[in-house]
């Protein structure tokens, strides 16, 4: 570490040390000859002065590797994380790239789904993405490492068949708990509220039979906006109905308040000044948070303490010698 730039101040407080030394003799000499300095200051051990000061300088070398922070072996901790399990229904069907709520609905659900990510420790999570069908996209894991890594390629291209299958992205999410999990366990839609495949109530009523809560979040606006088709990349048009129209797609906030209702969760609109997770994680910290693993961390032991000790002795050492030679010649006058 940086810290070790230090050890290099040791070879210039040598210098500087030397440079004092010759300038003090220099000065000593140009007032007396040495005999009658010795008589009268009593004589000063240049070698006794030399030992104090490679003391300290010492000293000052085991503090710098103490600040380092050595370390040497494995120490091994276990861990028992307390949290709650969740897993996300994410809906990433084209009305998701509407830009009504810029940059774009989809956009915004990975932001809420990356900030919920970072807020999840000690937590479990799953993923689901759905559009006309739904599929497990990340199993329930406490690896906040793993779910970062899917982030950045939710898309419409992961489900082929398109649609807003809400309520069976909710029966997969119910699924993917394990049977004999007990504690605290929520189910968030991440969503635009467009359901035209199936019963999604029904989905929230069985997931809360379960001891499940299901929480929403809209995406979108009521005014909506027009579902962009995209080629590489870029906007290359507007999808249109087969009378030639724009289609408009817009937020269904009564579909996602009932669902909340039915799952006896609750429902939070993202905006351009937030997406919402806040609120929901906030509803989360309020379960009761149950042991979801135990961890095993392994590291190194610190050894900085035995550094510091002799940091300490020496200093002590450097300052009980003095620069005199301990034999002071008296006068005795006749």
């Amino acid at each position: 570490p940086w810290v070790l730039w230090g050890l290099l101040a040791g070879a210039v407080l040598v210098l500087l040390y030397l440079l004092d030394l010759w300038r003090r003799n220099r000065a000593l000499r140009r007032f007396s000859e040495p005999l009658l300095l010795t008589s009268t200051l009593g004589g000063l051990s240049t070698t006794r002065s030399l030992l104090r000061f490679l003391t300290l300088r010492h000293a000052f070398s085991f503090a710098v590797l103490a600040l380092a922070g050595p370390q040497l072996g494995t120490r091994v901790e276990e861990v028992k994380a307390q949290g709650v399990d969740v897993i996300v229904a994410l809906d990433v069907s084209n009305s998701m790239l509407a830009q009504d709520l810029p940059p774009s609905r989809m956009e915004m659900a990975r932001r809420a789904l990356a900030q919920l990510v970072d807020r999840m420790k000690g937590d479990r999570l799953g993923i689901v993405v759905f559009a006309g069908e739904a599929y497990t996209q990340l199993p329930l894991t406490a690896d906040r490492s793993a779910a970062r890594l899917f982030l950045s390629n939710l898309g419409p291209e992961l489900v082929p068949t398109q649609g807003t299958a809400i309520g069976a992205a909710i029966d997969l999410a119910r699924e993917g708990f394990p049977e004999e999990a007990g504690g605290s366990r929520a189910i968030i839609v991440i969503t635009d509220g467009e359901n035209h495949e199936d019963d999604a109530l029904g989905a929230a009523e069985r997931a809360r039979e379960a001891g499940i809560l299901v929480h929403t979040i809209g995406m979108g606006t009521p005014q909506g906006g027009p579902i962009p088709e995209l080629q590489r990349g870029r906007v290359a048009g507007y999808k249109k109905d087969r009378e030639g129209r724009t289609v408009v797609s817009r937020l269904n906030e009564a579909m996602l308040e009932d669902i909340a209702a039915a799952g006896g969760g609750a429902y939070v609109r993202a905006t351009v000044q937030g997406t919402g997770i806040d609120a929901l994680v906030a509803e989360l910290r309020g379960m009761d948070q149950t042991e979801t693993g135990t961890y095993r961390f392994a590291g190194h032991e610190d050894q900085f303490q035995s550094f510091l000790a002799i940091a300490i002795l020496l200093i002590f050492a450097g300052l009980l010698l003095g620069e005199g030679s301990g034999t002071r010649k008296r006068t005795i006058a006749t």
